[in-house]
């Protein structure tokens, strides 16, 4: 495959839509509609090395319970469940946006960072967003005083019991990764791969 040209079709201020002309193995030009963060997509750009927002799998070590959020979705109309997360900042490290996320959306503090994935793709057929997984250990009592005023967030700590409720309730929304790593806390008791 090979990526003729891009043509960016909006212009807004935080996600843009591009039309993007490739080719594959016959010379016949094809074309893709992709939404991105960036001023250019990954796809012609070649830049995958860094992500652009962290996801925070945080494991509360005063409750021993996981921490999930229950967040406002325009596009859900209504709400998801999922982690705290948010963009990374120009120059900032994956840690320290993941600290200053979880303090942002919940008030509560990382104690410790236990590992981070590599940044992973989840709607490669609509948008070259990438995250990274962070997973950590925190502290602390729940605010919401740093919320953005968009932002309606709501804190729950969960047991593996009723990480086990929220899995089997299928009315709820949930965020697709929170949901792989909250079934595991629900099977297992301990945050996936940890």
């Amino acid at each position: 495959m090979k990526i003729i040209g891009v043509e960016k079709l909006t212009d807004a201020a935080w996600l843009n839509l591009f039309r993007v002309t490739y080719h594959l193995a016959d010379p016949k030009p094809r074309y893709w509609t992709l939404a991105t963060r960036r001023p250019t997509p990954r796809c012609a750009s070649g830049r995958y090395e860094s992500p652009d927002a962290v996801i925070i799998a945080a494991y509360h070590r005063s409750r021993k319970k996981l921490v999930v959020i229950r967040e406002y979705r325009v596009a859900l109309a209504g709400d998801e469940y999922g982690f705290p997360a948010g963009l990374l900042e120009t120059g900032e490290s994956i840690e320290a946006a993941a600290r200053r996320e979880l303090m942002e959306e919940t008030g509560l503090s990382v104690v410790r960072i236990l590992a981070a994935s590599p940044p992973l793709f989840s709607s490669a057929g609509m948008t070259d967003e990438s995250v990274c997984l962070v997973y950590v250990e925190c502290d602390g009592e729940p605010g919401t005083g740093s919320q953005e005023p968009t932002e309606r967030i709501a804190v729950i700590f969960v047991s593996p019991e009723e990480a086990k409720g929220l899995c089997g309730d299928p009315s709820i929304k949930f965020d697709a990764r929170a949901w792989l790593v909250i079934s595991h806390f629900a099977a297992t008791g301990h945050l996936a791969g940890l």
